[in-house]
């Protein structure tokens, strides 16, 4: 939906939560609903002291993203290794293997139909060559 649908109030309301860093993050973890805050600022004014607590630095904020992304590739990197320690390599070869005999046999199939094929378009026309004379 853009903004430009919204009630003025409502496009209020968003200016100030993207102001309020902390309490996105307070309501996502709370798992409570958005009506709830906004009808308690809508209540209180954006201008009380409640609110003061969630808000953050602008760059405050953006190294704690910086340090949450980190954090997310050193733990997918830990994961990674971890599933890579419990592989059995020889299982995978001999699946390859198989897999790669699979796809040659395919690739056979798929050269004897057009083989098959080619020969049957023609006998007709030779055929028709017969009866021309």
């Amino acid at each position: 939906m853009s903004d430009q649908k919204l009630h003025p109030s409502v496009l209020e309301f968003k200016q100030f939560i993207n102001e309020h860093p902390k309490l996105i993050e307070h309501i996502r973890k709370s798992g409570r609903p958005w009506q709830e805050t906004y009808e308690k600022w809508v209540l209180l004014g954006e201008d009380d002291p409640f609110w003061e607590k969630y808000k953050g630095d602008k760059s405050q904020t953006k190294t704690q993203k910086e340090k949450a992304k980190k954090e997310k590739n050193s733990e997918l990197f830990s994961q990674l290794m971890k599933m890579t320690e419990s592989m059995d390599l020889e299982k995978i070869q001999k699946q390859i293997e198989q897999f790669s005999d699979s796809i040659t046999t395919i690739q056979e199939l798929i050269g004897q139909f057009q083989q098959n094929k080619s020969t049957s378009s023609q006998q007709p026309n030779e055929r028709m060559g017969w009866f021309r004379d």
